[in-house]
């Protein structure tokens, strides 16, 4: 279902607006809550804008489209985009998805600021058209590699679907951890929770990975292993960050805390940080995610390019380079790196977290990159 522009702040139905595409999962079988967390700061950012004047007077207009997971209503959606006149494209969570909306960005022509999605290749070759906020994967799992090897955590098991995704991870952490010691067992995650469970064992591992889509498989595999008595000591782990949000406290309770993950914020926010926080929480009604952070300060970077190097999709693409506006989380710039394809903000700050098992809705800093 694609969603009707939105005015984000007031109607406008002069042509004088700039208009904005934002794709965002909001259906199943996409990661709905990170969509809606995505959308409510990048909504939240352009109101602010609105509120301050616009763009030289002129107003953002939001023109969001749900992926729901799905890459080529992704690159669809960025066709009707470029066609709706849109100066550029924000957003998307899921990695696979972003790859597929870079790659048509890239060839209309259209710029994409990537919100959250973090694997290393979202374009085939190096591109103009495409920038990026979240950390790469290579990046920031290698951090979570760092930690499993500080808990003294070396045989690895990872439960995973087949994925561009998942497999770019669990070579990463391969990658890092073998020279160290550190080996990884992968388990084909259509195994039954039982089977997967004597696996384990079988294996010694001393850590299960939960590279996995949720709710299902992740939520009876965790069940699985938290009732097995032979597991009691095993670490289970999600880099990608699905007990990030409540819903995994609603399916998981007690079972969903002490899981770590890789969470894209600081130790402590800043005046910015903590002013934006709080107006997320108020619209989401919740403590808001990294992934609302990150909706924030994509619509923040783009508007300070809007501001300096005005509207037209070129002079937009041309001035990645350029960028220097203060995020919620750090400043932020966009440089070429080393074996990434698009504009790269190096780096978002990385904790790897997990809920505590005292008390599930608090979090705990158990590392930091």
């Amino acid at each position: 279902m694609n969603t009707p522009p939105s005015s984000s702040g007031a109607e406008h139905t002069d042509g004088s607006s700039i208009r904005l595409g934002a794709l965002a999962p909001l259906t199943r079988p996409g990661w709905v809550e990170a969509g809606r967390h995505l959308l409510a700061g990048v909504d939240l950012a352009v109101r602010e804008v609105n509120d301050t004047g616009g763009i030289a007077g002129r107003p953002l207009e939001l023109v969001v489209r749900d992926t729901a997971a799905d890459p080529e209503r992704a690159a669809a959606a960025v066709e009707e985009l470029v066609h709706l006149g849109v100066a550029a494209v924000v957003g998307e969570y899921h990695s696979v998805v972003a790859r597929a909306a870079a790659a048509r960005a890239d060839a209309l022509g259209v710029p994409f600021l990537c919100s959250s999605a973090v694997l290393d290749s979202l374009t085939e070759e190096p591109t103009r058209w495409v920038a990026r906020l979240a950390p790469a994967q290579s990046y920031g799992w290698r951090i979570y590699a760092d930690f499993l090897l500080r808990a003294g955590r070396r045989r690895i098991a990872v439960a995973t679907q087949p994925s561009v995704y998942w497999a770019s991870g669990t070579r990463v952490l391969r990658d890092h951890l073998a020279p160290r010691g550190g080996t990884v067992l992968e388990l084909d995650a259509t195994l039954t929770p039982e089977a997967l469970c004597d696996a384990l064992v079988e294996n010694g591992a001393t850590a299960l990975l939960l590279l996995v889509g949720h709710p299902e498989p992740a939520v009876p595999i965790v069940r699985a292993v938290r009732g097995d008595r032979r597991l009691a000591e095993i670490l289970v782990g999600a880099p990608a960050g699905q007990p990030e949000f409540a819903e995994w406290v609603a399916a998981l309770g007690e079972d969903g805390a002490g899981i770590p993950f890789l969470r894209y914020l600081p130790e402590r926010l800043g005046p910015l940080g903590e002013r934006v926080g709080k107006e997320l929480r108020e619209r989401l009604g919740e403590v808001p995610s990294f992934v609302a952070f990150e909706g924030w300060d994509t619509v923040a970077a783009l508007a300070g390019v809007l501001r300096s190097h005005g509207t037209g999709r070129a002079a937009i693409a041309e001035s990645w380079p350029r960028v220097a506006v203060e995020g919620t989380r750090r400043p932020i710039r966009f440089s070429r790196t080393p074996g990434i394809s698009v504009w790269q903000w190096a780096w978002a700050p990385i904790q790897v977290v997990d809920r505590d098992p005292a008390e599930p809705e608090r979090f705990r800093i158990l590392h930091t990159g």
